[in-house]
Order: C-alpha cells, then structure tokens, then sequence
C-alpha cells in the first residue's frame, strides 16, 4: 500500500524506509500464513452452514464430535493410567496430566469441553417432552435410558468429564461446568414447555459428574491448584499489562495478524523473563493483531450466533435443533470463558470444532424460521 495510507491507517508500521513499510503487517510472512488459515476457517464455516441441512446431519455431526471426544479422552487417560513414559503421536515425554494427542494440556481440556458439549446437545435432543407421564412410564423411560443408545452417550460423557479432570486444567474444568451449569439454567427458565427429564438431566449431570466420577480421578488436585493460584505465582497476568500497551499503537488495523510474538518483546518489561509466542488472552491478542474494526466484527458474528441458539432453547420447536443449541451456549459460552486466560483459538482442531458451533447456532435458527414460516403460511391459507 502507499506509505501515506499507512501512515494515516497504522503510523507505527511505518517503521522503517526498507519494503516493510508498505504493509500494514509488521509481519507479513506470518499474516500470510494466517489469511491462508483464516480462508479455511470461513470454507469451513460457509461448508457447515450449506451441508448440515437437516436433522439427520444435525445429529451426525454432534455424534461424530461424541465420538472423536470420547477417543481422545480414552486415550489420554489411558496414557497416564498405563504409566508409559513416552506419547504415541509426538513421542513428548509424559507427566502426570492428560494431554491426548495435543501438546499442550489446556488446548487438550478446551477439546475435550468442546465435544462434552456436543454429546450434551444429544442427550438434549432425545429428552422426552411429555411432561405428565405416569410413574410407570417414568420407570420405562429410565430402562430404556439405561439400556439403550443414551446409556452409550452417557458412558462417553464419563469418559470425557474423567480425561478433562485428569487434565489437570482449571479453566478446562471450570469453563464446562460453568457453561452446563449456566446454560441448563438459562434452558430450566426460558424453556416453558420443558420436560422434567431437562431438570433431572441438568443436576444429574452436575451431581454424578462433579462429585462422583471427578472426585475418582484427581478433582481434589484441580480444586488445589486453583486455591493456590496467585498473581504473585502468575506471569500471564503481567504479560497482559505488558501487551496492552500493544493496542494503543496499532488500534484500527492491529500489528497484523499472527505477529504477536515478533511485536511483544519490544514491549515486555524485564521482569517477565520467558518467551512468549502467544498473549493467552484470545480477546487481547485479537485486538492487538487484528485492530478494533476487525474485532468488533468477529464480536458481532459470534453473538449473532449467541443469541440465535437462545432463542432457539426459548421457542423449542424441534428437538434436534434445541439440543443443537444447546450444545452451541455451552460451546461457545465455555470458549469464551477459556478465552480470557489461554489462547485455545490458536489450535486448530478447537478453533474447527469452535466454527462449527458457531455455524449450528445459526442452522438451529433458521429451520426454526423455516418451519413457523410454513405453519404461518399454512395459517393464511386456511383463512386464519
């Protein structure tokens, strides 16, 4: 771009008379490898939104994220549980905490959060909505649960709750249930048509999961570091203050996508001593690569997504599509929550998974749409 364009949209990265100061990226190697994955993303989101149609995909997809969950935590666990010293997909040595086929045990834990989100949904969707059913209907619904395909799910959501514990991440733990707790809530009060099996659903899933099988598998050491968790200890705190900084040079356009870690240690002050290639922070690492414009975009798409999949749990007209948005709350309102304090985006399974989410919220709708649109023409047609 001309210089006086850069002057008057970003003047600090014009910092030099060299090529580098006709561009707006202070890295413009790693930006162009974030448009490259920023591309995907959006194939991946239009590709979401045009493919899954219908219920039937609806519930193949939110099944396939079951499904893929529940192997990775099997198989994070059982590397801790086997003692092996070495992972079979990096060959990174083992500790003490679960990390899948992640390096990093927090991306491990978001996944995780991610797919318990979807398994919910299903377990949403096959709620029966029948609200005065006799005792012994009751006792058959139960059977049935027991012994049928929700027994399976609910044996892939231990499965997964038990991987998030041994995670050993407490802003993993502390997003889900925050998002399962917050949700059900939001659905216990929004829904007025809803079932008791909703209410038995959201406290047995609180109760069991929380209480029993966590406190099995090192819940006590989550509770324990997150009691002894301090400024004084943290350096992510000091990192943020650091960056902050960051934004006021760059505020409209961001130092360019993907260049945090070449910017950040001309700002950081001597007492944050390692290296850090990423701010975890995803809202002030957006703000600083990215600028405000672009921020308050992706703001606005993701609560467009948001308040589609409340309105969706508000209105319950279809079963699949409330249990969608159900998993959609809680997969979004956990991502945010783990947002402030780690940088789960920058994987890219989670940030895939995290789109998807985004994209069912928005289909969940639009059949809702669909349908009352057709019941309301069907109306008129009748002279109603």
């Amino acid at each position: 771009m001309p210089e006086f364009i850069i002057d008057i949209l970003s003047p600090k990265a014009n910092f030099s008379s060299d090529v580098q100061s006709m561009f707006l990226s202070t890295d413009v190697g790693q930006s162009k490898v974030s448009l490259l994955k920023s591309f995907a993303y959006f194939c991946l989101f239009l590709c979401s939104l045009i493919l899954i149609n219908n219920e039937q995909r609806v519930k193949k997809v939110l099944t396939l994220m079951l499904i893929v969950g529940s192997l990775q935590g099997l198989y994070g666990i059982l590397e801790i549980l086997l003692d092996t010293k070495f992972s079979l997909i990096f060959n990174l040595p083992i500790s003490e905490v679960a990390t899948g086929s992640f390096v990093y045990k927090n991306h491990f834990a978001n996944f995780i959060m991610l797919c318990l989100s979807a398994g919910t949904g299903l377990i949403i969707a096959s709620l029966n909505n029948n609200q005065s059913m006799s005792g012994r209907d009751w006792s058959r619904v139960i059977i049935s649960s027991l012994l049928g395909n929700k027994a399976l799910v609910r044996i892939c959501l231990a499965i997964m709750v038990i991987a998030l514990v041994m995670s050993r991440s407490r802003m993993g733990n502390t997003a889900f249930f925050a998002a399962l707790t917050i949700v059900g809530i939001y659905a216990l009060f929004a829904d007025k048509q809803r079932s008791k099996g909703l209410s038995i659903l959201v406290i047995s899933m609180i109760i069991i999961d929380l209480l029993i099988v966590s406190s099995w598998f090192g819940l006590d050491k989550v509770q324990e570091r997150l009691v002894e968790t301090s400024l004084s200890q943290e350096g992510r705190d000091e990192v943020v203050i650091d960056a902050s900084v960051i934004i006021a040079d760059y505020p409209l356009m961001g130092s360019g996508s993907g260049s945090f870690y070449s910017v950040f240690p001309s700002y950081k002050k001597a007492d944050v001593y390692p290296f850090y290639d990423q701010a975890h922070n995803d809202y002030l690492q957006t703000l600083i690569e990215y600028g405000f414009i672009s921020f308050l975009c992706l703001v606005a798409i993701v609560l467009l997504c948001f308040t589609s999949a409340l309105s969706v749990i508000k209105k319950r007209k279809n079963a699949m599509y409330k249990g969608a948005a159900f998993a959609s709350l809680m997969a979004i309102l956990g991502m945010l929550i783990h947002m402030s304090v780690d940088f789960p985006l920058q994987a890219p399974a989670n940030a895939s998974y995290f789109i998807v989410f985004l994209a069912l919220a928005l289909i969940s709708k639009a059949n809702v749409s669909k349908k009352s649109r057709s019941r309301t023409s069907t109306r008129i047609q009748n002279g109603h």
